[in-house]
């Protein structure tokens, strides 16, 4: 049997509401032309606005969908159908800050049957999946430890890392015992044992962290996870 060529031209879905101001999203085209760069492919990217996502019939076409940061989206939804859209057809899949919040929750409804699953951020009702940080994270750095042999810990080459963020929510203590029992596997821990990163074991890449890893690219630093994404896309 023969293999796929690789793919030499990629589409990529940024999915969020595209603000000039929010540093991750300066961040995010510097990301992904260095890894397209290194990799010697073209790596096309759409910005398309929560309001503008409506269907998953919107997003077929693409190789990769990253759920970008700044939520609340202004079309929770969308965030929603994007995350369900990548994990139910294998596309290749991050998400950051408010993506890796975003797709936890749609996890939470749609896979661990939590109907009522909730954002803290925006519900007032329903069981909390994200919930306030019991120190905020915003404009701070922090190291981050990698379980070994996973997705993340890979495309890193190693198993503790130290990374920004711009946040005041995470996961849950009641969805953290949750995810225990299912595919959704957390991947990376802070110092204090918090979930910062996961990935899900039954698909070829599915990768979600709270830190905001895509903003190295504008100290001109490589970005493995979007490096890992684009070697996935690929084929």
């Amino acid at each position: 049997m023969e293999l796929s060529p690789l793919k030499d031209t990629l589409r990529i879905a940024l999915v969020g509401d595209y603000n000039a101001e929010v540093i991750a999203h300066q961040a995010i085209p510097l990301a992904i032309d260095d890894a397209a760069a290194v990799l010697e492919l073209t790596a096309d990217y759409d910005w398309i606005a929560t309001p503008e996502l409506t269907s998953p019939e919107d997003l077929v076409g693409y190789d990769a969908i990253w759920l970008v940061p700044a939520s609340p989206y202004k079309n929770t939804e969308a965030a929603f159908i994007a995350a369900r859209y990548a994990r139910e057809n294998s596309v290749p899949f991050l998400g950051t800050c408010g993506g890796f919040q975003h797709a936890l929750i749609e996890y939470a409804r749609n896979v661990l049957g939590w109907a009522d699953a909730a954002h803290a951020e925006t519900d007032s009702e329903g069981r909390m999946v994200i919930a306030p940080l019991t120190c905020s994270l915003v404009e701070k750095t922090d190291a981050v430890e990698l379980r070994p042999n996973t997705l993340i810990a890979k495309a890193y080459g190693k198993l503790e890392i130290e990374e920004g963020y711009h946040c005041n929510y995470g996961v849950s203590p009641e969805f953290a015992l949750a995810l225990e029992s299912g595919d959704m596997r957390v991947t990376g821990w802070d110092d204090q044992g918090d979930i910062r990163a996961v990935e899900l074991i039954t698909h070829p890449f599915f990768v979600g962290t709270l830190f905001q890893h895509e903003r190295g690219a504008l100290a001109g630093r490589p970005v493995p996870l979007v490096h890992a994404m684009l070697r996935a896309a690929r084929g």
